[in-house]
């Protein structure tokens, strides 16, 4: 590929990607109501396998390319989405969608400070205030302590930290396992988990607690009417383009270039809320959420000027 071009093609798929998942956002929260998360997991999931085995995969240079050399930290990644994906859609449920997404996007801030435990990474005082900032923010979306707070808000947290070790372990094998088989060992693991988590919830006789979070984990399965099967189709192509996109993206690009791209969920996510769930977040919130973008923003410039100066200068404290 033209390196002139590698930019622009990798902030084209992590632009891509981000609408990707705002979408999925979107339809899973408006089927929350209605249907288990195990049950939406299976179906979008069975038809990402089929789209990475059956259109990805051959249009990426054929299944060679399916093989890895690190099973068990694919498998470990495909856990880390799972719990990823079950906290944020559990939380999803219950919370306004932009500020589900902006609690999330404490992420950076996590994958900050877990570089310095799991990769020996060092954490200047500049990138301390901008996760100190952005954790204020968080404080603030969520308003513990007031009759706004809600338990499910901390549920986006656990799913930031889980997202954290994910690219903790992608660092690991990005650059010796292809894309697609990236995407299809994490639709695997998930494809299994929620097999079993059908098996185990999908007469629903745990479905006992009046709340629309646990409602989302334990109701029983429910046939889809047509309407809504149509979304579940929608679902997983959707999602299997995302996650194709946002691997193909982190490969082509440097990752300090390509992080900021997807802070564009942020705003997306205010537009789906309030054009399809009439969610209008009011002054508190979007100060937040301000303060969160901000600081996810300033992590992501400051590690790109600390790898800058690492192949300058060598290590330097930002």
């Amino acid at each position: 590929m033209d390196t002139d071009h590698a930019p622009i093609v990798g902030a084209s798929w992590a632009i891509l990607a981000t609408v990707c998942f705002t979408c999925v956002d979107v339809i899973i929260k408006f089927l929350s109501g209605d249907y288990p998360l195990y049950q939406i997991t299976f179906l979008r999931t069975l038809v990402a396998i089929t789209m990475v085995i059956l259109v990805f995969t051959p249009l990426s240079g054929g299944y060679h390319q399916l093989k890895t050399k690190n099973l068990k930290v694919q498998l470990f990644r495909g856990g880390f989405v799972v719990l990823a994906n079950l906290l944020f859609f559990t939380g999803l449920a219950a919370l306004p969608l932009a500020e589900a997404v902006a609690i999330f996007f404490v992420s950076p801030m996590l994958i900050a400070v877990f570089s310095v435990f799991f990769l020996r990474e060092t954490v200047g005082p500049r990138r301390w205030a901008a996760i100190a900032v952005g954790l204020l923010g968080v404080l603030i979306v969520m308003r513990p302590g007031s009759e706004a707070f809600q338990i499910a808000a901390l549920f986006p947290i656990g799913a930031a930290a889980c997202y954290a070790m994910l690219h903790i372990l992608t660092r690991r094998i990005g650059t010796s396992d292809s894309a697609v088989s990236l995407v299809l060992y994490t639709q695997v693991v998930m494809m299994v988990v929620s097999v079993f988590a059908g098996f185990g919830f999908g007469h629903g006789e745990f479905n006992t607690f009046d709340h629309p979070s646990a409602a989302f984990l334990l109701r029983a399965w429910v046939w889809p009417t047509l309407f809504d099967g149509l979304l579940l189709l929608i679902l997983g192509i959707t999602i299997s383009i995302g996650g194709l996109a946002i691997s193909v993206a982190y490969q082509r690009s440097d990752a300090a270039f390509i992080a900021p791209f997807e802070y564009i969920a942020m705003p997306l996510a205010v537009i789906g809320g309030i054009v399809v769930f009439a969610e209008f977040p009011d002054r508190i919130a979007l100060a937040g959420i301000t303060l969160i973008l901000a600081s996810g923003l300033v992590l992501i410039w400051r590690e790109a000027v600390a790898r800058r100066k690492d192949r300058l200068d060598g290590p330097q404290r930002l």
